[in-house]
């Protein structure tokens, strides 16, 4: 499969907010938020700060040499990582594209992983916990986050460990 994931440069950051408003549009349904005024979904300050603070990493989607989505990785402390917030466009889910492109950020940020869903999202909390499941061969713990999303979070090392 003709997927890779790669770091999101200043001159990609565009991109990756233009894909944030398909993101935030399918959350939506979750969440209740709607656009403001302008027809955008509102995306907040954290996002920018994925392309000045050291311990946050962007990346692009992209299949077939086409941006196909998008996964914030940030870097808890040293060794331990978070999925801040991940995308593949509708048309490729259930396709094996978000699954690849999981686990090429697993394997590429060796440690322990907090991956987190909000409470009122189970297509995202069973696309995750199968994920994660197959990934470790079913070697993870479920807690809650009290944390942004609020609702279950899977725990996990990564295999290059």
């Amino acid at each position: 499969m003709n997927v890779r994931v790669e770091l999101a440069s200043e001159s990609e950051r565009p991109i990756i907010r233009n894909l944030m408003q398909a993101y935030e549009h399918d959350l939506s349904e979750f969440t209740g938020d709607v656009p403001g005024q302008d027809g955008l979904f509102s995306i907040g300050n954290y996002f920018d700060v994925y392309w000045t603070e050291k311990e946050r990493h962007p990346f692009e989607i992209l299949y077939k040499d086409q941006p196909v989505g998008f996964a914030l990785v940030r870097e808890l402390e040293d060794g331990a990582f978070s999925m801040s917030e991940f995308f593949v466009v509708r048309s490729l889910r259930r396709k094996g594209v978000g699954k690849l492109a999981a686990t090429m950020l697993f394997d590429r940020f060796p440690g322990t992983w907090h991956v987190a869903q909000d409470e009122n999202n189970a297509p995202a909390q069973s696309f995750w916990r199968s994920i994660i499941g197959e990934y470790t061969d079913g070697e993870y713990s479920e807690q809650q986050s009290d944390a942004q999303p609020r609702g279950p979070k899977q725990v996990f090392r990564s295999r290059r460990v």
